[in-house]
C-alpha cells in the first residue's frame, strides 16, 4: 500500500526546485512534447475476459500533424489514422474507406480501449490551455510530488478540469485525474517506466482507465521505441498515404 503524506505549506513547496508554477507546467510540456517523434508502441486493452494487445507506429510533427498505422493484429493491421490541426481521418482496409471524424464521433472509444480520440488528438501544450493552481505537495512512494489543479481558460476541451501529481525530478505527471465541468471524474491516467531519452525524462508506460465504464480494466499503452527531433517529410502526413 503506499506511503502518502500530504504537506500543504506552499513555501516549503517551492524552496526544493525554486521554480515558479509557470516553469513547472513548461518544463512538463517541454518533456512530452518535442519538434517531432518516431515511435512504435503497443496498446494493451484490458477486458473484462480477456486482454487484446495492438501495434502501432506513429509519425508526429509539433502538435498538429500526426500519423498512426496499425500493424498487428491481422484483423486490424493496415487501419490508419491522420491528424492535422483539429481534423482527423481513419482508414480501414476492410472497408477500403477513409471517413472523417468530428463532432461527437471524436469522444468514441479507439479500438474498444479507454482512449478516445480527443484523447489521442489533445496535444496542445497544457500552458495554451489551462489556467493553473498549485494545491500542495505530496510524497509517494518516497518521491516528491507537487500537486497541481487545472481550470479550462480556452472552450471545447475534453476535459473542462483536470488534477496532476507532478513528480519533482522528472517533471511529469505521474498520475492524472480529468474531470467534466460540473467536476465528475472521467478518466484517470498514471504512466511509470521513466527513463531518460535524447536529454530528456520520458515514461516507457501509461495506464488510461475510463471511469464511467464500470466493465473497464483500464488500457496499457506502452512505447517500444521513441525518437525525438527527427526530420519527417511533409508527404507523411498527407491523406494519399492512408491508402497505401
Amino acid at each position: 500500500m503506499r506511503f502518502i503524506i500530504y504537506i500543504f505549506l506552499i513555501s516549503s513547496v517551492f524552496g526544493q526546485k525554486d521554480m515558479t508554477l509557470e516553469e513547472i507546467i513548461q518544463a512538463m510540456d517541454e518533456n512530452l512534447n518535442a519538434k517531432s517523434r518516431i515511435l512504435t508502441s503497443k496498446m494493451v486493452v484490458h477486458g473484462r475476459r480477456a486482454s487484446r494487445t495492438i501495434e502501432s507506429r506513429n509519425w508526429v510533427v509539433g502538435t498538429d500533424l500526426a500519423f498512426t498505422e496499425y500493424l498487428s493484429p491481422p484483423r486490424e493491421a493496415g487501419t490508419k489514422m491522420l491528424k492535422v490541426g483539429d481534423k482527423l481521418w481513419t482508414y480501414s482496409p476492410q472497408t477500403d474507406r477513409v471517413i472523417q471524424i468530428s463532432g461527437h464521433m471524436l469522444r468514441q472509444s479507439v479500438m474498444g480501449s479507454d482512449m478516445s480520440y480527443n484523447d489521442m488528438m489533445e496535444d496542445q501544450p497544457l500552458m495554451d490551455r489551462y489556467a493553473t493552481t498549485l494545491e500542495g505537495s505530496v510524497i509517494i512512494d518516497g518521491r516528491d510530488h507537487w500537486i497541481i489543479f487545472m481550470d479550462a481558460k480556452v472552450k471545447g476541451l475534453s476535459y473542462p478540469k483536470r488534477r496532476a501529481w507532478i513528480d519533482k525530478k522528472y517533471l511529469l505527471p505521474t498520475k492524472e485525474e480529468l474531470y467534466a465541468k460540473s467536476g465528475k471524474l472521467l478518466k484517470t491516467s498514471t504512466m511509470d517506466g521513466i527513463k531518460k531519452v535524447q536529454g530528456r525524462w520520458f515514461p516507457s508506460r501509461y495506464i488510461f482507465k475510463d471511469e464511467l465504464k464500470r466493465t473497464s480494466k483500464g488500457t496499457e499503452w506502452i512505447i517500444n521505441e521513441i525518437e525525438f527531433d527527427s526530420e519527417i517529410p511533409e508527404s507523411r502526413f498527407s491523406k494519399v498515404m492512408l491508402r497505401k
